[in-house]
């Protein structure tokens, strides 16, 4: 009687301990259970707060687009409506229940026309000396060594032939890196295309938080002439060796002031300390602009999407496109 009543005790211990580990395996299963199915609340959440971000983006992009499709000047200039994202990104914020966006457009014909470096197998000594006055101003902190370097290798990049200009590289340089390719030896497709050549690096071509992106300076677009009305400021000081960080800042306020007229591009010899600067008639022009960059963000809360491509604008078209 003693041995039964021990193994039914024993019984009921294994039993009760049995009770725990399938309790404990229960409760396991209920947290587990209730942490993914927040999980997935949150991620289904997520997916369409990004959904609406995403549609948020693209519709400042195609708006950015059509104002500039509607535009009816004869000539751009800083004053025109899309110039002014701060005034487009704005009206934003009465389009949508949730989110607005953050809209940046960019004329590229102010900006260094890189396929033009090399015309008809020659090198274009007027966009060259553009381009190394630009990547010699101290905002980039190169010396003259890397600069040229740098310019001889876009050259190399762009030219047809295989022999090396100056200090620049051709495919035997890119031959001999870890992951090898060849030099393109033609024009460039795209402004991002610039990372394959030697000594651009991440960091010149986008920019830091103390120094500039080399990306939005220069283009593969445009006919070799720059917009002196839309250039950026570092641009118009590439122009001419005498135009200093103050007389492009003077260059800027002129042009961006209504009463001024600036459909010739001779308007910079009106500015105060520019009668004397002579530039180049070569290099700049005043036009109906055709390419345009446009970088729009949908914004909501503390998420962001954002999308960025090149439009043409007449035939109006994507001519490039990116989305993060």
């Amino acid at each position: 009687m003693k041995r039964w009543r021990t193994l039914l005790k024993n019984q009921s211990g294994v039993a009760l301990i049995t009770v725990i580990l399938i309790v404990g395996i229960l409760v396991a299963a209920a947290l587990e259970f209730n942490r993914s199915s927040r999980a997935d609340v949150y991620f289904a959440a997520n997916v369409s707060d990004g959904l609406k971000l995403d549609c948020i983006a693209k519709s400042g992009f195609y708006g950015a687009a059509a104002l500039l499709a509607a535009s009816q000047h004869s000539y751009e200039t800083l004053r025109d409506d899309w110039a002014d994202a701060e005034a487009l990104s704005a009206r934003s914020r009465t389009l949508f229940a949730e989110g607005r966006f953050v809209v940046r457009i960019e004329d590229e014909t102010g900006k260094i026309p890189l396929n033009k470096l090399v015309s008809g197998g020659a090198v274009n000594e007027n966009i060259k000396g553009m381009l190394l006055r630009l990547l010699l101003l101290p905002e980039f902190e190169l010396d003259e060594y890397r600069a040229t370097s740098i310019v001889d290798a876009l050259i190399d990049w762009i030219d047809e032939n295989s022999e090396v200009t100056g200090m620049g590289a051709e495919s035997s340089y890119y031959a001999s890196l870890p992951a090898p390719y060849f030099a393109k030896n033609a024009p460039l497709d795209c402004i991002e295309e610039l990372l394959m050549v030697r000594g651009i690096t991440n960091e010149l071509f986008a920019g830091t938080g103390k120094k500039p992106a080399l990306g939005r300076l220069v283009t593969v677009y445009g006919t070799g002439v720059v917009s002196i009305n839309t250039a950026p400021k570092m641009v118009l000081r590439a122009l001419a060796p005498e135009i200093t960080a103050e007389r492009a800042d003077s260059m800027d306020e002129y042009r961006r002031n209504p009463i001024n007229n600036l459909s010739s591009a001779d308007w910079y010899k009106k500015v105060s300390g520019m009668g004397a600067v002579a530039i180049n008639p070569e290099l700049i022009g005043v036009a109906k602009s055709n390419f345009f960059r446009i970088q729009a963000a949908g914004v909501m809360d503390k998420m962001e999407r954002s999308v960025a491509g090149v439009i043409q604008r007449s035939p109006l078209q994507i001519v490039s496109w990116r989305q993060d």
